[in-house]
Formats: structure tokens, sequence, C-alpha cells
């Protein structure tokens, strides 16, 4: 009774001292081999834990495993949540707990502490292993040996070595069973053979006390060695897993001479003890056996089984003759406390004796106790940072001892060995947790070696130490103070990287990592410097060039390593200064200049743009010509090229030469470029007319011409070149009626329209030849004469008409105002009717008329032959005719005048319009084609030739140009026309008969006329009427 209420009290005293420090257990059991991430349990709901809300916690609550520091933790603990997950370290039980056969003795412990501080617990967690069939059952050799004699009894049994499964309960080892032969060899003496093995012997198994199953074979058959002297069979043995596992061995049984007495024991069991500490060679135990038989058969051979552990092979030995065991190998209780031995005793038949033979090994103090730190709080290299402001009570870490002794020897008890505020407070059995006791104070003391004593009850005691260091951290309140909070810093350019600038520095008044400054580049530095973090020292990784960028301002920082860190910032004033490390850079290679020709000397030509770099001297840039000199200069300071010469595109059309560059550096340096001037052409020639190459030839226009044939082609070539020398030709005058066009690139002049009876005689088409120079454009102006008829019969004639038209002014048509005969004679033919409808009065008042009207027209004729000058009579040159008997003026007279032509733009596409007036010079002056030599000539005529104008009168078309009489002013210097040769030089005649004298009463006779300075023809331009 007394006994009973001593262990109640006891356990009520635990339960009480694991209440109040916080300790508890939790059971789990798990199966081995499981993969990672298996769930195996929740804390938080398994514990039941609970927060109290009045209560508030410091931090989050975690869960928090703790183990040894190298230790490869089975399970992971979510520190959040509490839940228990298996690793990717395998879980195998017969690793685990090697040498244990029980089913519910493989355990795995661990231990979580719940923080934090103000819900401190500390949980032990035993995980229960699960055997699972990982395993499969193996003989101890793949060929078996059995003898047994020739005499032996059937159903004599023989034993059969065991497998070995390291798996347990019914994972392991469950039947035997010999295996039927699938072939059946022939039988002969003395071969090896397997025919009717399973017959002649049976398997059965017997289970030990332990629980192994031995295998044993039975005879049952009578046996004759001189029959048959080997029998080979295969047994299996198989364990109850799911699914089964199993494994098979070659057993030969060799059949011998009798000897029917097998050795038997003294005692079949024994027990002994012996200390651990017993030396090598050390008697366990002397074993006793006897033999009836005699001779041979009566030697008794002794060994242990193959059923026996490795461990026991290793550390003992046994005398084969003699049966005495003893120790070969130092013996360690702590490694396994008990061997079983079983030795088998022979005399060469092939059923030996057994016997067991029991050793405990008894415990000395040997070893001496070990403290196990689990940290609570991770230390830092060894050494735990507390801060000054931990409460009491906080974790710090738990403390195993253990002693591998037993009894008395492996009791232990833990101290610290002087005082310190800190304790150590029991929770588990030989476990402890360190916790503060008071309140820490930095400035009083830095750090603490806690000095942890455990200490056996063995006699004399064995004693065991560990140190623990403690540091108190200080709580981070100063932030760091630059010595300059402004760095100014100048370095050259081009400098070595790596090349260091400064060191920067900086302080803190709080100690250890508060004190500990690092010092950082701001998010403004650029990454060509680099700020060293523990020295300061901050360097220029690559090489600075100004040309880049010559300032470079940016902030450093100095951070303590607190928590939470804190920091200033300084700023840094980098000057980069300059070196002449840049060449003079023009902006091109190759400058082009386009220059017109008629640039004067000492114009300007172009600028050359050069760029040095650097700055200062070692950026004033001289420049200078290389080659060239004669030709050009150049300002050395701005870079504007002149020319001293005068350029003549025609002569030379472009100028190369070097342009150099020379900076101001101490080392100077230069740079060269090519420099190119391109003579533009200048608008400086006007078109020159080679087609017609007279302005006295004329072209024939058959009367059966259709409308859209070229009559004629007129071709003119300008010195020029580009734009300047690209030619339009244009018809400005002479073309009143419309009836000839020109196309304005070729010119080539086309008949417009079917020719009629009006059309007929010689029409005089003033051609305007312009080129498209800019900004002015520059023409010519030429004669084109056309005569439409059949034939030419009287080519003096004609050209006779051509060289009166000579006379006539240019901005007048030759002819107008003219009756052509073929038209003379149907107005006869009309008055012819009329006379002789009328009375005879007016009949012949109308002949009188028309007489009147012919007999100028015959006068003219006839003084044209006389005189070679051709007028046309006019009714205002009848009117006028006084006057101009009154005045006579050679044509010759003209020539020292100018006339302004006025032209009225035709409706006809062809015509070309000119806006205002033309000044054109009357006298013209001798000028031969030039360098064109087409070896054309102007067509001349002879005397003889028949003269058309007997049967036709002039019908030139109506007049386009108004002539008026103006002062002599300087010719515009565009406005000209071609000075053909001398034969093609333009002459303004009279415009009318009526200004000249006639004594001849022939129509087409020629009289004597004299013309006055000018007229004007007053009327709008009219269109070609059929």
């Amino acid at each position: 009774m007394d006994l009973l209420f001593g262990t109640y009290l006891l356990a009520v005293l635990l339960a009480c001292i694991i209440f109040q420090s916080g300790a508890q257990e939790k059971n789990y059991t798990v199966r081995e081999e499981l993969p990672e991430n298996v769930l195996i349990g929740n804390l938080l709901k398994d514990l039941n834990l609970t927060l109290d809300p009045d209560v508030p916690l410091s931090s989050p609550l975690q869960f928090k495993l703790v183990y040894k520091t190298g230790d490869v933790p089975l399970i992971r603990v979510e520190e959040n949540t509490g839940e228990i997950f298996t690793t990717s370290n395998r879980i195998d039980r017969e690793k685990l707990c090697s040498g244990i056969f029980s089913e519910n003795r493989c355990f795995y412990e661990v231990e979580v502490a719940v923080l934090p501080d103000e819900v401190f617990r500390l949980v032990k967690i035993r995980f229960l292993i699960e055997d699972i069939n990982d395993n499969a059952p193996l003989f101890p050799s793949t060929v078996i040996n059995i003898s047994i004699p020739e005499n032996t009894a059937i159903n004599s049994r023989y034993s059969v070595p065991s497998a070995i499964d390291p798996d347990i309960g019914v994972n392991g080892i469950q039947h035997y069973e010999l295996l039927k032969p699938k072939t059946t060899p022939k039988r002969t003496f003395g071969s090896i053979t397997n025919d009717q093995g399973q017959n002649v012997f049976g398997l059965d198994i017997i289970e030990t006390p332990e629980g192994d199953k031995w295998p044993q074979l039975i005879v049952q058959q009578i046996l004759d060695r001189e029959q048959k002297d080997t029998y080979v069979m295969k047994i299996k043995v198989e364990d109850g897993g799911t699914p089964p596992r199993s494994s098979t061995a070659i057993l030969q049984v060799t059949v011998t001479d009798v000897n029917d007495n097998r050795p038997v024991f003294k005692e079949n069991d024994v027990e002994v003890s012996i200390p651990e500490n017993a030396p090598v060679g050390t008697s366990v135990s002397q074993l006793h056996a006897t033999d009836a038989d005699l001779g041979s058969n009566a030697q008794i051979h002794f060994y242990f089984s193959n059923q026996i552990s490795s461990l026991a092979k290793r550390l003992f030995a046994i005398d084969n003759a003699t049966g005495l065991i003893t120790i070969r190998e130092p013996l360690d209780r702590e490694e396994s406390p008990v061997h079983k031995l079983i030795v088998l005793a022979s005399d060469g038949s092939s059923t030996p004796s057994r016997a067991t033979v029991t050793v405990n090994i008894t415990d000395i103090n040997d070893n001496v106790p070990s403290i196990d730190t689990r940290y609570i709080i991770n230390p830092v290299n060894g050494t735990v940072l507390l801060s000054e402001k931990a409460p009491l009570n906080t974790k710090i870490a738990l403390i195993t001892v253990m002693d591998k002794d037993s009894d008395l020897n492996g009791k232990v008890t833990c101290f610290t060995d002087h005082d310190v505020p800190f304790r150590l407070k029991p929770v588990f059995d030989n476990q402890f947790l360190l916790e503060t006791a008071t309140f820490l104070d930095y400035e009083a003391t830095r750090e603490y070696a806690i000095k942890i004593v455990a200490s056996d009850s063995g006699k004399p005691p064995l004693n065991q130490s560990a140190m623990l260091l403690i540091k108190i951290k200080d709580e981070n309140d100063n932030a760091p103070v630059f010595t300059q909070p402004i760095i100014g810093l100048s370095i050259p350019e081009n400098n070595a990287p790596g090349t260091q600038l400064t060191k920067i520095s900086a302080t803190d008044a709080d100690s250890g990592r508060n004190a500990e400054i690092s010092y950082i580049l701001g998010p403004d530095a650029p990454p060509i410097f680099n700020l060293d973090r523990r020295t300061g020292i901050l360097t220029a990784v690559r090489k600075l060039d100004r040309e880049k960028q010559d300032r470079y301002s940016f902030t450093v920082l100095a951070k303590d390593n607190g928590m939470p860190p804190l920091q200033t910032n300084a700023t840094v004033t980098v000057s980069v200064l300059d070196q002449n490390d840049n060449s003079p850079a023009f902006t091109h290679n190759e400058y082009n200049f386009y220059v017109p020709e008629n640039l004067p000397m000492y114009g300007t030509v172009g600028l050359i743009t050069v760029t040095d770099a650097d700055s200062g001297e070692n950026a004033a840039v001289t420049l200078s010509i290389l080659n060239g000199r004669d030709n050009f200069i150049i300002d050395p300071l701005t870079g504007v090229i002149r020319p001293n010469i005068t350029f003549d595109r025609e002569q030379q059309g472009s100028y190369t030469f070097q342009v150099k560059a020379v900076d101001g550096g101490r080392v100077q340096r230069s740079s060269t470029a090519k420099v190119t001037i391109n003579v533009v052409d200048v608008n400086d020639n006007r078109p020159v007319f080679v087609i017609p190459s007279s302005n006295y030839s004329y072209d024939l226009v058959p009367t059966s011409a259709s409308p859209g044939s070229v009559v004629t082609k007129v071709f003119a070539v300008d010195n020029d070149t580009g734009m300047n020398a690209e030619l339009r030709y244009s018809i400005i005058g002479g073309n009143s009626r419309g009836l000839f066009t020109i196309d304005q690139l070729t010119g080539n002049i086309t008949l417009k329209e079917k020719v009629i009876m009006s059309d007929h005689g010689l029409h005089r088409l003033v051609i305007k030849v312009s080129d498209l120079g800019q900004p002015e454009s520059l023409y010519t102006i030429a004669l084109v004469h056309l005569f439409v008829n059949e034939t030419v019969t009287n080519s003096s004639y004609v050209q006779e008409l051509v060289r009166r038209n000579m006379e006539t002014p240019v901005g007048q048509n030759v002819g107008d105002g003219e009756i052509t005969p073929q038209t003379n004679d149907y107005v006869k033919i009309i008055i012819a009717i009329i006379a002789g409808t009328m009375t005879v009065i007016l009949v012949i008042f109308v002949t009188a008329l028309v007489r009147c009207r012919q007999t100028p027209r015959h006068k003219v004729v006839q003084k044209n032959k006389q005189s070679g000058e051709w007028v046309s009579p006019n009714q205002e040159n009848r009117q006028i005719k006084k006057k101009k008997k009154k005045k006579k003026r050679s044509p010759k007279s003209l020539l020292l005048n100018f006339v302004t032509i006025e032209e009225s733009k035709p409706d006809d596409p062809g015509h070309e319009h000119i806006n205002g007036t033309l000044d054109i010079p009357v006298e013209l002056e001798e000028q031969t084609m030039g360098k064109y030599n087409w070896a054309t000539t102007p067509t001349t005529f002879k005397p003889d030739s028949p003269d058309l104008a007997k049967h036709y009168k002039s019908a030139s078309p109506q007049p386009t140009f108004q002539i008026k009489p103006e002062t002599p002013v300087p010719p515009k210097k565009h406005h000209v026309i071609q000075e053909l040769p001398l034969d093609n030089t333009f002459v303004v005649g009279c415009d009318s008969l009526s200004k000249c004298s006639s004594s001849s009463s022939d129509p087409y006779s020629v009289s004597e006329c004299s013309c006055q300075g000018g007229f004007k023809t007053p009327g709008p331009i009219h269109t070609r009427q059929l």
C-alpha cells in the first residue's frame, strides 16, 4: 500500500513539473519509406492549442523544430501552421532501429518549441515507425550443404540454416518449402542429380520461443550411399508481406557413412555476465559435450552457428577443439548489452548438437555524460545574440544530457558553474531549458560564457561540461555620421581601371553590429564607380572620359547592421580633368562643295566644320590646306574656304585638296579631310540653233500634206549642262491661223490642220527655243519659212519672198491683209455675175472700182521685181501714201532702233505665251554658227527662177506682233534673237506698200518705197477661219 501511494505521488509530482515547465508529449505512428511531403499530423490541432486573446504576443505563433546542428531531420514542421511532413530523407526502420526485433519498440524522437515566450511550450514528439515489407528474406549462402549418414532412420530430422529477414512481424519469415524440379535428369551412380529428391526428403518448420522459424529436413526414405550419395534440391523461403517477398537457395544433401551417435552438450542453455571492460582473451564460458561413439566418430568440433549476429562473431571466438568461448575484441555495453551465441558441436555426422550461450555485458562507469545543446534562438558563429530588451523567461536552448551507462552510472545532474542571469529549467528526464532568469543590461555585461556541467552518479563520478556563449545585443539607436557631408574630388581622365579616388569614412556611436557600417553607393551613382562596402574606398572601375561626362555628382550611404538598420548619406562630386586624348574631328571624312562657275574670286566656297571633344587649349583647332594653296585659301579659325581663282566649268570641273586640323594641346594631335570642290554649271550660254542653218532658208509644205505630218524640224544646242541644257521649243509668232504646231521636246513642226486655199503662200514662223536654267532661263529666236504650195515652180520667186519677209518686222505676220491670186479670180467671177444683173451704169461703176483695186497690186509686183523689196498693199497704205512721199527712210535706218514685240496668245496650244513686251534689237550683228559646223549652207536661187507672183498673190498669215518704235536701250541678257550667219540676219522691213510710190500699171510690179520708223497693227489675234 505504501509503495502504491509513493508511486502515485511521484506521478502527480512529475505531472506538475511538466505542466509548470510547459512541456508536452505527443505520439504519432508513421510507416517507413514514406515519400516526401506526406502529412503526419498537425500540432496546433492535436495539442488543442488555443490563444488567449487577452494575452498580447510579441510575434506570431511559431512552431520551431529543435535539432542539433549537423543533424539531418527526418521530418519537418511548418512554422506557421504546426503541420508535420515527411522530408526527402527516407525513414528506414531497419537502419534507424537496427537490432530491434520488437514491433512496438522502434521510435524516432524530436522536440518542437512553440513560440513566442508568452505561449512557450516544449513538445516531445515520438514517432512509432511501422515496418513495411521492404526486405526479402535471404539465406546465409546461395548453396547449403548438409551431410546425412546412410543409416539414418526414416523421419529423422536435420537442421537447415535459416534465412534472415530484417523486417519484423508478419513481414518477417513465415514459410519454407522444397521446390519440385522442372526436369528429371538420368539416374547415375555418384552423380549430382535432383531426381526424386523431394520424395526422399521432406521439410518441417519449428518455431523457437523467441518466435524464430527454423527449417528442418526430414528423411522420408531409406538412404543408401552406394546407390546415391548426393541429392540436390531447391529450398524457398517466403515472408508474410503483401505482396510476399521470397528467395531461394540450392540445398545439397550428401549421404555419408554411419555415425550413429551425435555429441551431447552438458548444458544446452548457458547464461553468463561479464563486465564491459574485460580485456581481450578473457574466458567467457567453457562448453562441454560428449559423444558415445569411438574413434574418429567421437571427435567433437565446436563452432558458432551462422544464425548469430555479425557483431557477436566479431566480439567473441570459440576454440573448435575445447569449446572455450573467449573475448576477441573489446566489449561495449552501450553498443549491445546482450549477445546471444548459438554453438554447434559436431562429430562429423550430419546432425550437430546445439547449445545457446547468452552473454550479458555488465556496465561500468566508463562513459562521461554527454551534453546536447539544441538552440531555440539560432546562434551566429556559435554565439547566441540576445537583445538587452529580452523579457524574462526567454527560452534560449534545450539542453539534453545523456549517459550511456546504466543505473547510477547513467544518472546525470546538470547545473551552471557560477551565478549568471540564466537558469536551467527541467522539462523531461535529462532535458532542461536554458532561459533568462533576470533582466539583461548591455551596459553592465555585454557577453556571457555559460559553462554547463553534467555529472553522473558513478564512483568516481564522471563530469562533462559545455560552453554556451551569449552576447547581449545593443539596441540600434544611433545612425552613422560621415566625417564630411560633401566630398569633392578631381581626377584626370584616362585613369587606370580600379584607381582609388578617396576613402569615405563614417562613425557610429552604437556597438557591435549596430556599429558595423556598410558603405553603399546611392541609387543615383553611375556604374562606373565602385564603393567597397567594408573599407569605404571609392574607386573608378573603368576609364573616365571627360568628353562623355566631365562631372559626376551622386550620393553614398553609410548603413549600420542594426535591426532595423539606420543610415545616412553624403554627396560626392567628381570633376574629370581634361587631357589631350582626342584628335580634331571633321564632321565628314570627305567634303563635297558645289559652287557656280560665276563665283567671284575670294567668294565663299563653303565652311569646313571641325570639332575637338577636349576642352581649353586642347580643343583650340587651327585649319590649313595641305595642297591646293595656289587655288584656295582657308580661314584657320572659322574654316571658311575661298577661291583665289576664277572658275570656268568648261575648263576644269572640280578641284580636290586636303585640309589639316591641328589642336593646341601640349602634344598636338591632328587629322585631315578630303575636300572636293565641284564647279556647277551656270546658265551663261544661250541655246544656238543648228537647224535651220539660215534664216533665209525655207521648206515646201505640199497642199496634199495630211494633218499631223512633220513638215520641217528645228534643232538647237546649249553649251551648258544639266537643266541649263534642257531645251524647249515653241512657236511665238507667224502662226496666227494655227496651221502649224511644234513638239516642244523634239522641235518637229507638224501640220495641224488640212491645208485650204487661203493657206497657200509663204508662212514665216517665229520659233523660240528656251533652256530650263535656273534662276532664269535663256532663249533664242529663229525664223522658219514654210511655203505652202503643190510645188516650187519658181524658186527665185520664193527666195525673193523670203528676202522681203526678212525686211518685215518680227512682230508682224508676213502678208497680212493680202489676197492670193486664186482669191482674186474668185472675186472676179462673183463680180461678173453681179455685173450681169445690174444696170449698165452699175456694171461700169463696179468695173472701174475693181480695176482701181487691181492696179496698185500690179504695180507692187512690178516694183518687187525691180528693187527686190516686198510689200503688201492695203487701204491704210493708200491713206498715208502722201506722207510716205514726203518722208522716205531707208529700211537700213531701222537697224538703229529697237522694237517692242507684243504677242497675243492664240487658242493654239502650240504657241508659247509671252507676258509683257519683248524688246528685240533691230540691229543684228554678224555671227557665225560657232563651233557647230553642220555643213549647212543657205539656200540660193537663180535669177531666172520662175516667179510665182505671176500666178499667186501673197497669202501670208495675219500678223501676230505689234511693232512699236522705241528709243534704243541696252539689250536684256536673255532676250535675244540668234545671230545666224550674215545671210541669216533679220532685217525689219516695211509693213505696207501704201507707203511706196508706183508708176507701173502691172499689178505684180515692184515699186520703190520708203519706210517710216514703224507702225502698229491694231486689233486682237484672229482664229483660223475656213
